[in-house]
């Protein structure tokens, strides 16, 4: 069970309001140290008490002056608490001041680490650059491992975890700043990849880019686990490496391969590439805003959850749009090749009649 200590600072003339903003939560261990300006407050919580705390600390003292929060990770504790060791009562008050889902970290946390990973960067420039060439020799050479090394590096996870936490929240800056950085990493590995494949020579029969030219239905199943499975462990506080794993196996790969193709003038090819890229984009997306709202995450305050509710609406309703878009094309893709090849075995029929015929 993931703890944190939580700093908390109010107004010297808070008197008795912080223990009942205290009261019918699961407190482990508290402290409090008076300054000469400020009320310190220390708190050991378990994570999914934090956001509680936070919310109601924050309704109360948010326009007082030298209110603070800081929040910090516990790696151990002793002696152990014994809440640890039993699965806690939930009480009513608990109940509706709707404490979030077991497990998850805070809303707080969560916002904090999508922020610091959102932004166009010399990091996230070299990490992209590097994942791309790394990704191409993978696929050149049709090398699983170095295609799975090249997601170990890459940058993908936060921007489009940032892009779903702020669908989530309705926060339109993260947002606009989430799909600048996406538009970024996906304009430079499709730039470096053409480059690439421009510039040398490679049979396009490849068996892990031929896999990559397609959509089907395991492609969109795949792209929406992990966008899922990618939430579920941030929302977890699982390593970041484990989760952009997820993330980018979905897309790294066909954005590659699209940009070797369009360097070897493949067009067809690369444009099932890139539907595939769009389409692992569009179920990624939907499905971590799904997992965010189903393990709790809402905004604070009921006038920023009118406003988040609206956004996460429309943002899903043009996913799940685009997503069906993809489906009638991948049908429509099918039907035609199944007309195709009916086609072509009724001509050949015929003129297999037509010869014994002539005979």
């Amino acid at each position: 069970m993931p703890l944190r200590i939580l700093q908390i600072n109010v107004p010297q003339d808070a008197g008795d309001v912080p223990e009942g903003l205290l009261k019918d939560r699961q407190i482990l261990g508290r402290w409090r140290d008076c300054e000469t300006d400020a009320l310190v407050i220390q708190l050991l919580s378990t994570a999914e008490e934090s956001e509680s705390i936070m919310d109601n600390f924050e309704q109360q003292f948010a326009r007082r002056e030298g209110f603070h929060v800081t929040v910090l990770p516990v790696e151990a504790v002793l002696p152990r608490p014994k809440e640890l060791t039993e699965p806690p009562e939930e009480s009513d008050a608990a109940a509706e001041n709707g404490a979030q889902e077991a497990g998850r970290v805070s809303r707080e946390e969560l916002f904090s680490e999508v922020v610091d990973r959102v932004g166009v960067t010399r990091i996230f420039i070299g990490l992209t650059v590097l994942s791309a060439i790394v990704a191409s020799v993978g696929l050149l050479r049709d090398d699983v491992a170095v295609i799975i090394g090249a997601m170990v590096i890459a940058p993908l996870l936060g921007p489009n975890m940032a892009m779903s936490l702020a669908t989530t929240l309705g926060d339109m800056d993260l947002i606009k700043r989430a799909l600048a950085t996406n538009l970024v990493g996906v304009t430079l590995t499709l730039l470096l990849s053409i480059g690439i494949g421009a510039i040398f020579e490679f049979d396009p029969e490849i068996p892990a880019i031929v896999a990559r030219t397609e959509v089907r239905v395991g492609d969109i199943l795949l792209a929406l686990a992990a966008g899922a499975a990618g939430t579920l462990a941030f929302t977890r506080g699982l390593s970041g490496a484990v989760i952009g794993v997820m993330v980018a196996v979905a897309l790294m790969p066909p954005l590659v391969v699209a940009g070797l193709l369009l360097g070897a003038g493949e067009l067809s090819l690369a444009g099932g590439a890139l539907l595939l890229t769009g389409a692992n984009i569009v179920c990624i997306n939907l499905a971590a805003v799904g997992t965010f709202l189903i393990q709790g995450v809402r905004p604070r305050n009921w006038y920023e959850a009118e406003k988040a509710r609206s956004a996460t609406w429309k943002a899903a309703a043009l996913w799940i749009l685009l997503l069906v878009l993809l489906i009638v094309i991948l049908w429509l893709n099918q039907y035609g090749e199944k007309e195709a090849s009916e086609s072509s075995n009724s001509t050949a029929r015929i003129r297999w009649n037509a010869a014994g015929s002539h005979i």
